[in-house]
């Protein structure tokens, strides 16, 4: 990401209440950049949507003020915003060809019919349905609507699109399909999106960073990399990806680790990313990727672990046991095609390094 092209939205310290007493926006403050692709993740109820109709003028703010290239928008209508949508319901005309979907929001504002005849023949070529111009939508697959309001929301050339959970209705080979298209357009266009779901994986996916929204506030705004591999806090580290977590008492800090005692006395050492210190409660974030099956020691972290469950996934073995009290402890194993031995109600050895245990906030 180019720190130097500056912010083409920008929101300072917005808030938002629907009943003048809970806000489901509390302060916001982000600037998304020009050409970049910023998606709002977070659970149903997290204030994403919201944000996201605040943007484009469905909702007004109930305090601050949005920008857009540095112009002030909280009073300007949404039509005047000139910002493309892209809705889950595609929100097509039936009556209308494809070509004239496409040729609406180009007559609305008043270009002349050959300009809007390339625009149009442009826009479908983006796309990929370049001869579908005459046919309506109700002669579309789900997967073909969804690229026609994508072309709709673009064929006027605006800077800013907003995309409000738009694969959401389609089957998952085919979302993660239009995932790489929506991609791969944005790559191509140099187009700033915003970008609203409740997908963790579409979001890590197609983002250049990512704000994960819960209770009205962005607990971490971060490259999708930066947010699987360190997160923040344990909303975070939970909602992102598959997460064990364990939960006990810092007992040692030293530099950049600690140590923890769980409530069955076994001790570990984590990565100190957000804990109170010493004596306080924390919460221990473990992929379950990250952490092996082991013979040797080789690892700081070593316990026992009882096999609860193993199911094969082909690419790896997905195996649950019982750990330090945690009977939902999840470890993955690389199928590597050799002989499989472990068996349901053995205990083993698993071990991982300190580096990948991330100390998170204390919990109650």
């Amino acid at each position: 990401m180019s720190e130097n092209r500056g912010a083409a939205v920008r929101f300072e310290s917005v808030q938002k209440s629907y009943d003048g007493e809970t806000l489901v926006v509390k302060n916001l403050n982000l600037d998304i950049a020009r050409g970049e692709f910023l998606t709002m993740l977070g659970p149903s109820g997290s204030g994403k949507t919201t944000c996201l109709m605040m943007l484009a003028g469905f909702e007004p703010a109930t305090h601050g003020e949005i920008f857009l290239n540095d112009r002030p928008i909280n009073n300007v209508p949404p039509h005047k915003r000139g910002i493309g949508m892209v809705f889950q319901n595609y929100a097509l005309f039936p009556h209308m060809t494809v070509a004239e979907n496409l040729a609406f929001p180009l007559q609305v504002r008043g270009m002349d019919k050959a300009e809007q005849e390339k625009k149009v023949k442009r826009a479908l070529e983006m796309v990929e349905l370049g001869s579908f111009g005459a046919r309506r939508p109700a002669q579309l697959s789900g997967g073909q609507q969804q690229r026609v309001a994508v072309a709709r929301a673009l064929v006027f050339d605006p800077e800013l699109v907003l995309m409000d959970e738009p694969l959401g209705a389609l089957d998952k080979q085919l979302r993660e399909q239009m995932q790489y298209e929506i991609k791969h357009i944005h790559e191509n266009l140099g187009v700033t999106i915003v970008y609203v779901t409740h997908d963790q994986t579409e979001a890590l996916t197609m983002s250049d960073r990512v704000a994960v929204f819960n209770d009205g506030v962005i607990q971490q705004l971060s490259a999708p990399d930066v947010l699987y591999e360190e997160p923040q806090n344990s909303f975070v580290a939970q909602f992102i990806g598959e997460n064990n977590k364990l939960t006990g008492e810092v007992t040692e800090v030293n530099g950049k680790e600690c140590r923890v005692r769980l409530p069955d006395g076994t001790e570990l050492v984590a990565d100190a990313v957000n804990i109170s210190g010493v004596g306080g409660k924390t919460t221990i974030s473990l992929r379950p990727e990250r952490i092996e099956v082991i013979p040797t020691d080789q690892h700081q972290n070593q316990v026992e672990g009882l096999v609860e469950e193993l199911i094969y996934l082909g690419d790896h073995i997905r195996v649950r046991m019982k750990v330090a009290g945690n009977d939902e402890f999840i470890v993955k194993v690389r199928n590597r095609g050799e002989r499989w031995d472990l068996k349901k109600g053995q205990m083993h050895k698993i071990g991982w390094a300190a580096k990948d245990c991330k100390a998170l906030d204390a919990v109650a």
